[in-house]
């Protein structure tokens, strides 16, 4: 099989449908304006990494046919393009884990993300001594790449004896 190759947004759209239980779209959270996420979507439909479904919640629907209103849901083989399953075969549950797949591995970004996915999370000290960042750079990369642009939820909670650590949650 050939690998597919995905576009920044079509991978941060087709990655959060995929860890979703029911695989779908909508709500897409990818910071996306004006007409480009049809336009993703209906590459992303063409290529066959999504299907059109009917839709049951109404604020999920894409666009209506002679059969009423249609919503958008991740493909096996979007999961297999993800490396999440196979083509053929089953679905996994999704993984806490799930990276882009134009995220380039052994990046500071990737090192970050790994830290803030571990079971304990991280604090800015301990991400200030792995990566050599300052913490005002660690707290923007968090906003700004992780949460804006790459979708990704990251929370924070303060813990006796540690400080307040910081973790990545699935999506």
């Amino acid at each position: 099989m050939t690998q597919i190759q995905l576009t920044d947004p079509q991978a941060a759209i087709l990655s959060t449908a995929c860890a979703r239980e029911d695989g779908m779209v909508f709500p897409v959270i990818a910071n996306l304006k004006g007409g480009a996420v049809g336009n993703v979507c209906k590459s992303l439909l063409k290529r066959g990494l999504i299907e059109e479904i009917v839709a049951a919640d109404p604020d999920t629907v894409w666009r209506h046919d002679d059969s009423g209103p249609l919503t958008l849901r991740a493909t096996q083989l979007a999961h297999a393009t993800l490396g999440l399953g196979d083509a053929d075969g089953e679905v996994p549950a999704p993984q806490q884990d799930l990276t882009l797949p134009s995220q380039r591995k052994g990046t500071k970004q990737a090192q970050l993300i790994a830290m803030l996915r571990a079971d304990g999370g991280a604090t800015i000290d301990e991400i200030v001594a792995a990566l050599g960042w300052r913490s005002h750079t660690i707290r923007g990369a968090m906003s700004g790449a992780l949460k804006k642009k790459l979708g990704l939820e990251v929370t924070s909670e303060k813990v006796e004896g540690r400080g307040r650590i910081y973790k990545l949650i699935a999506v």
